[in-house]
């Protein structure tokens, strides 16, 4: 690896500005982002089709093609999220990318990095205790709330604790009640961290946080807890964007982790602001499918910030086709030109709605070992007859030189057919129900969207409460278009289920709860954490 200061130099980033967690990590100052500087480069959106359990790959195709533009000489930086210890742990093992495509050091990203996510994990767990306490001290003053909606959070996938009682004992144990446990991830500090453009933002934003409901039914923000600074303090270093580099030194920058399926799914809005402002070329990665992670980046993030990509890259690969073609998940690494075909359905789904947003789209086929070259050529002609840009990304085995094509394809396109303003699926004066429903129906392809009585007392509050404004964020499987995981393919005119509805008003977005998904996942049976361990003083079982 080369050292963090020759990489942050190299894209001239002040050296004397970074603050260096050992030799190949450091933090970057939010005030270096120029806004001038920034509208120049040349923003990429990198998502994928529908899922599977293993992944699409997104995250070494992003690297790859990073590693691909510098190739070519391109001033190139690539912006991801932090991977959360629960998958690291539990299904997936690391998600620093893979093989000759990986951001580095891999070890430390994929655990502890430089601590941002136990700062997310302190700061809501501290409202949490705050709030218990100020309900504590003043219960002999007669004050209550009706309603606690502010749970704790963890980033660990621990079933267990999803519903737990509190203040069991005796009295001086605090109130007993009952509450749970989601990932850091699906929390509404992470949220904060990865919208906000400053630490005065995340202070105001944490202030706004609605903890409960009165029972004359006003929101309880963290602002009637008057510590909001003391939060915000929490915060001051998880704000700033962290620099790390490629497989091949190129510069990258992660930061924030929400997952796409519970939460908003992108990476802090100042890590790809920061990118832009060093990078002629940036590239920026957004969760699971592009019905989930870049439908939110597109009607979140972008909304917000204002943000627009000059070109939105679709991952696909052929394992993943072939599960949307019916093909058993056994079997989906034997060749099978008619399962390729028959998943065409939930690629082309996707290039739909990704184009829906004013997007030009490439597609960009992961290439396994499995891989033939006949199964390959099947997706090059399909989409050559709809009309859709295709490259191949060989960057796993081949690192940089196995993106150069790639590359040379994103330059070209970029030049002759760059991407339009984004077109969002809903406006903001719409009402909450409304843009659930647009969404549903427009992105997922549900014929019925059915709020459960739950569901409908929370839009009823929220728009007495004024906050239809917000933009949603609906929580659902990342395996399916529809709410079903086992649903694969393109479903059409399904029932689309929201069985219950969390404000977050500091973020400033609506979360629909679509189906049975739960914002605290439990391990697998066999959990990757029986692949993890130290020798020799080196950590095995991540990447």
């Amino acid at each position: 690896m080369r050292e963090i200061t020759d990489v942050a130099s190299e894209i001239g980033i002040p050296v004397n500005e970074i603050e260096q967690y050992g030799r190949y990590m450091a933090k970057i100052p939010v005030e270096l982002i120029d806004e001038e500087r920034a509208r120049k480069s040349n923003l990429i959106l990198v998502t994928a089709i529908t899922a599977t359990k293993a992944g699409i790959g997104k995250t070494t195709a992003s690297i790859g093609l990073a590693l691909g533009l510098s190739k070519i000489g391109k001033k190139a930086v690539v912006a991801l999220r932090e991977p959360s210890l629960g998958p690291c742990f539990g299904m997936k093992g690391g998600a620093a990318g893979g093989g000759y495509a990986q951001v580095l050091p891999m070890e430390k990203i994929n655990l502890h990095f430089t601590g941002d996510f136990h700062a997310v994990t302190s700061a809501h767990n501290m409202i949490a205790a705050l709030l218990d306490n100020y309900l504590y001290q003043h219960q002999q003053e007669g004050f209550a709330l009706k309603e606690i909606v502010w749970k704790r959070v963890l980033d660990v996938n621990d079933r267990s604790l999803r519903n737990i009682v509190t203040g069991l004992g005796p009295r001086t144990n605090g109130l007993p009640q009952e509450s749970g446990f989601d990932i850091t991830p699906a929390s509404e500090i992470m949220a904060i961290l990865c919208l906000a453009t400053d630490i005065e933002d995340v202070k105001r934003r944490i202030g706004n946080i609605t903890l409960g409901w009165t029972f004359d039914d006003k929101p309880f923000t963290v602002n009637d807890l008057g510590v909001s600074g003391a939060i915000a303090a929490l915060l001051a270093d998880a704000i700033k964007p962290n620099l790390v580099q490629t497989t091949e030194g190129t510069p990258a920058i992660v930061h924030g982790g929400p997952f796409a399926n519970i939460a908003h799914g992108c990476n802090s809005v100042t890590a790809t602001r920061e990118a832009m402002t060093f990078g002629d070329y940036t590239i920026t990665e957004a969760g699971f499918g592009a019905d989930l992670g870049a439908e939110k980046f597109f009607n979140i993030k972008c909304r917000k910030s204002g943000l627009c990509p000059k070109l939105t890259v679709i991952v696909a690969t052929l394992q993943g086709l072939k599960m949307h073609g019916d093909v058993p998940l056994e079997k989906i690494t034997l060749p099978d030109a008619e399962g390729v075909r028959k998943g065409f359905a939930n690629l082309d789904r996707h290039v739909r709605n990704m184009k829906g947003f004013g997007q030009t789209v490439l597609v960009v086929l992961n290439r396994f070992a499995s891989d033939t070259q006949e199964e390959i050529a099947l997706v090059e002609e399909h989409c050559r007859q709809t009309g859709v840009h295709f490259a191949v990304n060989d960057a796993y085995a081949r690192g940089g030189d196995g993106a150069v094509e790639l590359a040379s394809k994103v330059v070209d396109i970029i030049e002759k057919y760059p991407s339009g303003p984004v077109v969002f699926t809903y406006p903001d004066e719409a009402g909450t129900a409304e843009k659930i429903t647009a969404v549903a129906k427009g992105i997922y392809g549900a014929g019925s969207v059915s709020f459960s009585n739950r569901s409908l007392k929370k839009l009823e509050r929220i728009k007495a409460a004024g906050m239809d404004r917000y933009p949603v964020c609906i929580a659902k499987t990342q395996y399916s278009f529809s709410q079903d995981p086992k649903r694969y393919g393109a479903p059409e005119g399904f029932d689309f289920e929201i069985n219950d509805i969390v404000i977050n008003s500091g973020a400033g977005m609506t979360v629909a709860i679509a189906g049975d998904i739960i914002r605290m996942p439990g391990l697998p049976k066999s959990p990757q954490a029986l692949k993890i361990d130290i020798v020799d003083g080196q950590i095995d079982g991540l990447s």
